[in-house]
This record gives structure tokens, sequence and C-alpha cells, in this order.
């Protein structure tokens, strides 16, 4: 027996045999082509166009932040410049193979230097570029296997299109030996409940066939596990489906202190799941959804519509709606057409809007509109405000439309560092710690390369939470998380110690992370939060807060009661 240590997605623990994940097939060698050009091109918009159209497909099948994900590969693959250097590499003599191959080779290169929502891209370019390459050769598409039996997964990592349809009755948890807690494959996982756990390294030597019990709750793959551990996995697993099935209660910690645990949405549509599994409220919605799929900017009418759907949803609950975010990881032409070197550092956010004001404008608009034609408490609260004179700005609008309670989202750390100034004109402050690790630890969140620098339980993020709950303590202010790391159960609760007074994550989430709350009073979280601030880098501080909550051998547990 052996164990292997990566970061685990939720608290999920199952036990079985490996399959390895289909690996990609080799590069093509450069020769010329012995059917001529026309007969290549055209070789090469039929295997696009197939792939594209499966990708649509899956992510239709898949719904949720998958088909997001899929339709924009879908979109890279046909992508006309892409087209334009494949075309110009079979114009030399290039094979289809070859042209394709080469192209996106240098097109990956381009846009990963370029970073941010580019460079997320980049990395969805290997998957496409092995997808079409496996239509060109008559082969099956790397992906997942299906051995007829149920089984663990085990991948250097997942592209997108093979989490979003991973078949939940076969694969009985997921193991990667790449990729961080906010990849696509983890944050897929959150939302789809799988257990999971990813960037566990040594897990690239495991073999098909090796039986494994992998635990997410505390980030351990056991190796060979002998039959007393295969049967303690079996309890805890059946013991977790007995708490999911038990009655909903609000979110709230061992002595009664109340955290109100809400849902991070994408759109309307997603409310009813939400709602079924306990939600309290929205913590986050994600206006985007209206205008990432629209030339133009949506009508007042068209979101009014939207937005009135929502809110009937959560009548008497708190939703709080998230402005436009476009620029860096989601472009808009209409919005800011302008070519940066670093998005993720220029226009976006509330900068963006403030440049096209008519855009906020009308949004606010159509917020106050439907906030009259329903029931829910609606909050609004801007992206990326950096500055005490952003925060009145957009508070000052909001209310000038009748919007009662207007917040600012905190993921820039000087908005973190100046939080008692910043909350003494917003209403509250909601944590975006996927933004606020990406500027802290200076590593572009959308770039694999330094995916492990991308861990909300870095002390200097954690800081830098403390100081926006400490601020919001002093005055007042509700201070609330909606990044990904609200949703890794024990790291809710250090951030609970660190002044966070509501947590938002996606809706599969919600049940471990109520049922970990559960566990620990507010004086037990405040001290977790100090071990992990003491700690000199994420996984200290993740490993202090899991040796101090780790229940005891069996033989030390009856000496305390003896």
């Amino acid at each position: 027996m052996s164990e292997m240590r990566g970061v685990g997605i939720g608290l999920g623990v199952a036990q079985g045999v490996v399959v390895r994940m289909t690996e990609a097939s080799p590069a093509p060698e450069n020769t010329p082509s012995t059917q001529g050009a026309d007969v290549e091109r055209t070789r090469v918009r039929e295997a696009v166009a197939a792939v594209a159209s499966e990708l649509t497909a899956r992510g239709g099948s898949a719904g949720g932040s998958a088909q997001e994900v899929l339709e924009a590969q879908a979109m890279i693959a046909e992508d006309p410049t892409l087209q334009d250097e494949v075309d110009t590499r079979i114009d030399d003599g290039a094979t289809a193979e070859w042209a394709v191959h080469d192209a996106f080779a240098g097109f990956r290169a381009t846009l990963e230097a370029v970073g941010g929502y580019l460079g997320e891209r980049a990395a969805d370019l290997d998957d496409i570029a092995q997808r079409v390459l496996a239509r060109l050769r008559g082969e099956d598409a790397p992906g997942v296997p299906d051995p007829g039996h149920p089984f663990v997964l085990v991948a250097r990592d997942l592209a997108p299109a093979d989490t979003a349809l991973l078949n939940l009755d076969q694969v009985l948890a997921l193991v990667t030996f790449d990729g961080g807690p906010t990849s696509h494959t983890a944050i897929l996982a959150r939302e789809k409940g799988i257990v999971a756990i990813v960037g566990a390294s040594a897990a690239a030597d495991l073999t098909t066939g090796t039986s494994v019990i992998v635990d997410a709750a505390a980030g351990i793959v056991t190796v060979d596990p002998t039959d007393d551990e295969k049967d303690r996995a079996d309890e805890r697993a059946d013991a977790r489906r007995s708490a999911d099935d038990a009655p909903l209660t609000p979110g709230a910690l061992a002595d009664g202190t109340l955290i109100p645990l809400l849902a991070n949405l994408g759109k309307p549509a997603d409310a009813a799941d939400a709602v079924e599994r306990g939600a309290e409220g929205v913590g986050l919605f994600r206006t985007e959804f209206l205008f990432l799929s629209s030339a133009q900017a949506p009508t007042v009418e068209q979101q009014r519509e939207a937005y009135r759907e929502l809110l009937a949803a959560f009548p008497g609950k708190k939703v709080v709606v998230r402005m436009l975010d476009a620029g860096a990881d989601k472009p808009l032409a209409f919005l800011n057409d302008a070519h940066e070197e670093n998005p993720a550092l220029g226009l976006r956010g509330l900068r963006a809007l403030r440049a096209s004001e008519d855009i906020l404008r009308e949004q606010l608009t159509a917020l106050a509109e439907a906030d009259a034609a329903t029931e829910a408490d609606l909050w609004v609260m801007a992206p990326m405000v950096a500055t005490v004179e952003e925060t009145q700005y957009f508070t000052s609008l909001a209310r000038e439309y009748g919007l009662k309670t207007a917040g600012v989202m905190v993921e820039v750390p000087a908005a973190a560092l100046l939080a008692d100034r910043v909350l003494a004109h917003a209403d509250f402050a909601s944590i975006g710690t996927n933004d606020l690790t990406q500027y802290t630890m200076a590593a572009d969140r959308m770039l694999g390369s330094v995916a492990g620098f991308q861990d909300p339980w870095h002390p200097a993020v954690l800081r830098l939470v403390r100081e926006v709950g400490a601020a919001g303590a002093r005055l007042g202010k509700p201070v609330g998380i909606c990044g990904e790391a609200a949703a890794d159960p024990m790291l809710a609760v250090v951030l609970v110690g660190l002044g966070a007074t509501t947590l938002s994550m996606a809706p599969s989430a919600l049940a471990d992370v109520r049922r970990m709350l559960s566990t620990r009073t507010l004086d037990e979280a405040r001290n977790l939060a100090e071990l992990a601030l003491a700690a000199d880098d994420a996984a200290g501080a993740r490993l202090a807060v899991a040796d101090a909550t780790a229940p005891l051998p069996p033989h030390q547990q009856k000496e305390t009661t003896s």
C-alpha cells in the first residue's frame, strides 16, 4: 500500500480500478503531399467542420459552464486566422495532417505568449488539434476510455470536451497528475459532483488495473489498499450519501452562527437546480451570458426579462448580480475591441463599463425594472474595482436608478488593502478569489505554466481576505466570497474564520460545504485561519489545517476518553 497526494475537490471518497486516459497520437511527419493542395484543403475543412459540430453537440448535451467552454472550442476550431495558417502550409506542399499540426502549434505558442483569455484558448488548442488529426487519420479521438465497467479515470488532465460528458455511472472518481484547484477539470468536477483529486504528480506512475481509493477530503490516493481500508471507504461513502438525503438546513457553524450558503449562477435556467440543492439565494449572477453570444449589446427589454426570470426564482431571498465583467478572458467587440498587450491588466470590468457608460446605464435600468416587478432582495455589484473613487462612482450611479444595495467585488489587492475606505462607500464587498489570487501571485489564472501559483490557500491571499473581513466587521458591512475557494469545504471554514459572512459557490458544492461548516464553531474557524496564515505557502497552509482537523487514531481516541 502507498499514498499519493494532490488537491482534493470536495469531500467525496470512492474506490475502484484504474483506467488510464487514452494518450494522444504521435505528431505527423513532414512529408510532401501526394494528393494536391485542393484535396488537402477539402480534407481539413471537412475534418474541422466535423470536430466543431461534435463539440457544439457535446456542449448542448452537457449544459452549464461546460457548454460555454465547448462552444468556445468549436469557435476556435473554425477560426479564419487559423484556417489561413493551415492553408499557407498546404499551399507550400504539406499534407493536411502536417499543416494542422504545425499551424495549431504555432498559433498555440503565439496565444500563450499573450496570456489572459487568449492564453486559456491556447491551452484548448492541443485538444482541438488532436481531434482534427484523429478525424483526418480515421482514428478515434483521444479521450475517455470505455472499458465496460466502473473505473477510476487517471489522466494528465482532461480537456473540457472530455470532462463535459463523463459517464458518471462508470467514472467512479477522477485523478489528474497535472492541473490545479482552479483548472477547468477542477471546476467541472465540482459542478458535476465527481470525486476528484488534481495535481497528484505521482499518479503519472499508476497503471490500468491498479486498485485505488480516492479520498478527496484528504487529497490522498491510496494504492493497493487493504480490505479494512476499502471497508472504511465504503462506510464513509454510504454515510455521505445518507447525509445528502437529509433535510436541507440553512448554512451554519456548530455553535449556531449562521453562514448563508449562496449559489454562483451563469443564467436564469440554472436557478431551479440551485434551489433544489438548498441555495439560500444567489451570491454571484454572471450577466455575461446575455452579451457574449451577441454581436451587439442586448436591449433593455431583453435584459429585463432575463433578470426578472432570475429574481422570480428567489422570492424574499438575496440575489447578487454582477454587472457585465467583460475584457480579459471575455472580450466584446462592442465594448472594447482595442488590442491590449496584457488584457488581464487592461480595460476590463468596471473600467470597460465606464468607457461605455451607456451599456452600464442600460444594465442598471433593466435591473431596476426587474427588481420592481419581483420580490427578491436585489443586490448589485461592480467587477474589478481597484479604487475608492471607482467605488463612489458605481454606488452613486446604482442609487441614481433606485437600486438600494450596491457593492463591489474585491479582486484587486489595492481594493483589499483599502477595504475600510472602500466599504465606507459600498454596502457590501464580495471577494472574487480567482482573480484576487491571480493578481496577488502575478500568475495568469488562464496560463497552465503557472497554475501552481494559482492557489487561494496561499497565506498572501488569505491575508488580503482577512483585511476585507476585518474592515467589514468594523463597519458592519457584509463580506461574501464568490470565487472557487468557497467551494473547497475546509477552505470555506478558514474563510469564515477570516471574516467572511456568506459563501457562494457552484450548487453542487453546497452540500459538502454545509456539512463541513456544521462541524466547526466560529472560534475553531478562527483558530484554523490563524494556522493557515502562519504557513509559508499554499501547501503548508492546507497541510496545517488538515493536520489540525484530522481525526485521532483509534488508540489515541481511547486514551482521550479514558
